[in-house]
Order: C-alpha cells, then structure tokens, then sequence
C-alpha cells in the first residue's frame, strides 16, 4: 500500500508528438503544448516560459536539421518539486558548420540558445546514434 502511494505522490506524465518541417508547425506545437500542460495543471509560473522554449527547440530542429523530428514533454510532480521537461530530438545536422542558411535573416536568429539557457534550470544536448536530442528542465517555484 505504501509503495502505491508513494507512486501517486511522484506522478509523471509525458506527451510526444511529431515535429513536422513545414511553416507554421512551431505556432501549432506551441497551442497543443499549451493544452498538454493545462490538462496537466503544470503551474501557471512556468507554462509562459516553457512554450518559449518549445518554440525554441522546435524552431531549431525546423530550421537547421533533418527530419524526422519529435517534441517530448515530461512534467514529474515529487515531494514538493516540479519539473517540466522539454525535449526535441532530430535526425542530426544537414549541412557542415559554419555553412550559411540559405534565405534565413542572421538577425532573426540565432538567439535560441540563449534564450533557453536564460529560462531552463537545467539544458543540455545529447548526441546519439540516431541523431541530436536537445533538452531543457524548468522547475517550477
């Protein structure tokens, strides 16, 4: 009995979906995460920030890898923490480093990183066989 309870009281959820490499996919990702985290009533503290760094990710993963990509959320409730975790994983870098993007506006970009370092308690990127997963943790206060 102890250990179901104890069960309950660390709930986790997750949710993943794909990441389709087309205009206005990170607009549509940021309203279904929207609803994934109001059902799961993740805390109103950290909802705002979190979409930004789904868009972030996402925009990343659109932009400057290969597809497929998938857009995992995990959001833990323990004793007396909550976080939301935040994952995008690709299927790796097209182009070698430092080639331009072709069309893109250097001024409209390139502030991602930055802007998920500044917003994530915790970040990191995970290289693997299958490709690239970035990840950020908000933890709500």
């Amino acid at each position: 009995m102890a250990a179901q309870l104890n069960t309950l009281l660390h709930a986790a959820c997750e949710h993943v979906c794909p990441v389709p490499p087309v205009a206005g996919a990170v607009s549509v990702l940021r309203r279904r995460v929207a609803a994934v985290l109001a059902e799961w009533r993740v805390c109103p503290g950290i909802v705002d920030d979190s979409l930004l760094v789904v868009s972030e990710l996402t925009t990343n993963a659109i932009i400057h890898a290969r597809p497929p990509a998938a857009l995992r959320l995990s959001w833990v409730r323990g004793d007396g923490d909550e976080v939301l975790r935040v994952e995008v994983t690709d299927a790796g870098p097209p182009r070698p480093e430092g080639q331009p993007l072709g069309g893109v506006d250097p001024d409209e970009h390139g502030r991602g990183e930055a802007i998920v370092h500044a917003l994530a308690t915790r970040h990191g990127i995970r290289v693997h066989p299958g490709g690239v997963t970035r990840w950020a943790e908000l933890t709500a206060v």
